[in-house]
């Protein structure tokens, strides 16, 4: 990774999700809804939460990156390749970032996961 953040990867579904714009406040003033947090940001926190236990739990014996590294890579992205995101659309989006550049999910298997989201949305 560089000094601003950048890693020299680009991730086609992120890009995607960063051009479409749809972020939370946008899109609730659009279906009248009135509560300001996401209804994703509590899945959010929850697996933030869990991959700090299992860092916290593995990263000596296995090599994974540690708390501290995986939030600082996050900070960086989100300050620099989704600083036009607000926040916690550009904490989700780096997180995100961070798994595939760590070969934790992959292309794939996102735009896999979003197209369910969206098709469950949509229904």
């Amino acid at each position: 990774m560089t000094e601003d953040g950048r890693t020299g990867s680009s991730h086609g579904p992120l890009e995607e999700i960063v051009d479409r714009n749809q972020v939370w406040h946008r899109m609730a003033a659009k279906y009248g809804v009135e509560n300001p947090v996401p209804p994703w940001k509590t899945s959010l926190d929850g697996l933030c939460d869990a991959l700090d236990r299992v860092a916290d739990s593995t990263a000596v014996n296995a090599g994974a990156p540690g708390v501290v590294e995986r939030r600082d890579e996050e900070d960086r992205l989100s300050a620099t390749i989704y600083a036009d995101l607000p926040y916690p659309e550009n904490q989700l989006v780096a997180l995100a970032h961070t798994l595939l550049d760590r070969e934790v999910i992959d292309e794939s298997e996102l735009r896999t996961r979003m197209a369910a989201v969206r098709a469950r949305l949509e229904s």
